[in-house]
């Protein structure tokens, strides 16, 4: 599986990165973030799948604590953060949202692995210092290969 290492310097170039992929997702799409707390994955998905990206409106911040969080835009977005259900067997209706006619965000996707479609886009962010963030994005299935050629 090919990889593709993106480098950011400011919160600012995470949110530009995110908005570039946004624009090529279509309705049905799987991305997945991980990384530790605070490192930024709720600022990809505020900053690009949010606003330009997608087209909505309203301000995204973190589904925490109500697991899913769905907005409407040009294409719908489900922001999924499934941390509070690590070691949990509930399927809380993911191929609903994974099959349906939005863009599917998931925050700790790896507590939910068995429920993941085999067709996804893997995205890891991890901090190098205050500011830089190492953004590695890892397609599942060729689709998303082509989409991170798109952005290389």
């Amino acid at each position: 599986m090919t990889e593709y290492l993106f480098e950011t310097y400011t919160e600012e170039e995470t949110k530009r990165l995110a908005s570039k992929l946004a624009i090529l997702l279509s309705p049905g799409d799987v991305v997945t973030l991980e990384g530790d707390l605070g490192v930024g994955k709720t600022t990809f998905t505020k900053g690009g799948l949010g606003g330009a990206g997608l087209g909505v409106r309203r301000t995204i911040n973190s589904p925490t604590f109500t697991i899913v969080k769905e907005y409407m835009g040009e294409i719908p977005l489900y922001h999924m953060d499934v941390y509070r259900i690590e070691n949990s067997e509930e399927d809380i209706g993911f191929e609903e949202y994974f099959n349906g006619e939005g863009v599917t965000i998931v925050e700790w996707a790896s507590f939910i692995k068995e429920f993941l479609p085999e067709k996804r886009l893997d995205i890891e962010i991890t901090r190098k210092d205050e500011y830089i963030r190492k953004i590695v994005f890892k397609p599942i299935g060729s689709y998303f290969d082509e989409i991170c050629k798109e952005l290389y």
